[in-house]
């Protein structure tokens, strides 16, 4: 145990031996001189904790084991007790109880001495114990919630670069085609939503009204691409704006519905977006037209974002059913978003994705509903 302990610890230990003594000794009180020789084994006991717990700290920061540290204490203690007699006959003498010292007889009755000594050392030890153990765990514990922290903004860091290559390529194409117009329309969007996502900060969650202008200056950008092949409506349940949820969970499922559903498409397409309370979760289903594959259709292919059919149930909670390696390059929003849920909810969350019964790719989200965080004004406005 190489961490050092504090001095409240050996005092704290001290306190029931202590009152070990004091309560042995009551029987003593109005017995001659018994509660004298009892005050004295008291305090020559309480000032032999101080040298113990220099020699047990010294012992710590070595790094002695067990089975060297007690015989130890046993040695060490043993002549504290024989001190401790000497200075009863001393008493005895003084008090005229006794003529003499009787070294013949200073071995008897030790176990009176010794066994409060070593009682301290023991208590001591586990207290001290304890407490390293406990710094343990809280270390730990901090160790985890780093890592953790470090994967969720590995994964938020993800999002930014996927949204932009993206986002350039098409303003790349906008270009090509001479639309100049609506290319510099696209980067004074794209430079509206960066600056939105750079006043976020660190946290790993916001209000879903934050959410919500997020996705909205995001799809801003998409309607100078699409114009009026991109439709959507955004509905949100009543009383829901401040419930927090993960920051941009929501842009890398409309970018996947829009860029592998309705952006493929010739016609237009619609984009539906809810939110609502069910219980103590919060429920986000993101639905997108597109054209389902052939093997889809049929029960068993793969819908826009790399998923296979849907498989929704009411009431079913459980981590997200999607992995890296059942997710292409180009479709890693939606792995990404399930990730992050299961660093942050562990398995109180859902993740359902594939196609509907009216043809259209659904993405449902579960997340448990947890207490309103005010929105942030600039951003929500």
């Amino acid at each position: 145990m190489k961490d050092e302990t504090p001095l409240l610890v050996p005092v704290l230990a001290a306190l029931p031996v202590c009152a070990c003594m004091i309560i042995l000794g009551m029987p003593a009180i109005g017995h001659g001189y018994a509660p004298a020789f009892r005050a004295l084994y008291f305090a020559a006991c309480l000032a032999w904790t101080v040298p113990l717990t220099l020699l047990q700290r010294a012992l710590w920061r070595r790094g002695t084991s067990w089975m060297v540290m007690l015989p130890v204490l046993l040695v060490a203690s043993y002549p504290m007790s024989v001190v401790n007699a000497l200075l009863g006959q001393w008493l005895a003498v003084r008090l005229g109880v006794d003529t003499g010292m009787h070294l013949d007889k200073l071995l008897r009755g030790l176990d009176n001495c010794w066994l409060p000594l070593i009682a301290f050392c023991a208590i001591h030890a586990v207290a001290a114990y304890y407490l390293a153990y406990q710094r343990g765990e809280l270390r730990l514990a901090q160790a985890m919630a780093a890592a953790r922290d470090a994967e969720l903004r590995a994964l938020r860091y993800q999002v930014n670069p996927h949204f932009l290559f993206n986002t350039l390529n098409a303003i790349s194409a906008l270009v090509s085609s001479g639309a100049n117009d609506d290319a510099n329309r696209m980067l004074a969007r794209v430079a509206d939503f960066l600056r939105a996502t750079l006043a976020h900060g660190d946290a790993h969650e916001h209000a879903l009204a934050d959410e919500l202008a997020l996705t909205e200056a995001y799809l801003d950008i998409e309607k100078v691409r699409l114009g009026e092949r991109l439709r959507m409506t955004i509905k949100v349940g009543p009383g829901l704006l401040d419930a927090p949820v993960p920051y941009l969970l929501l842009q890398p499922l409309v970018e996947n519905a829009i860029r592998h559903g309705i952006a493929p498409n010739t016609g237009a397409g619609r984009l539906d977006i809810s939110v609502e309370r069910d219980g103590a979760l919060l429920r986000i289903a993101v639905r997108n037209d597109g054209v389902a594959p052939a093997a889809a259709s049929s029960g068993g292919g793969i819908g826009p974002a790399g998923i296979g059919p849907a498989r929704m149930g009411p009431a079913r909670i459980g981590p997200a059913r999607i992995g890296p390696a059942r997710i292409g390059p180009a479709r890693i929003g939606l792995a990404n978003v399930g990730a992050r849920l299961r660093q942050l909810y562990g398995d109180t969350h859902s993740v359902d994705a594939g196609w509907g019964a009216d043809g259209r790719f659904q993405v449902r989200l579960a997340l448990p509903l947890a207490p309103s965080m005010p929105s942030m004004p600039g951003l929500a406005a």
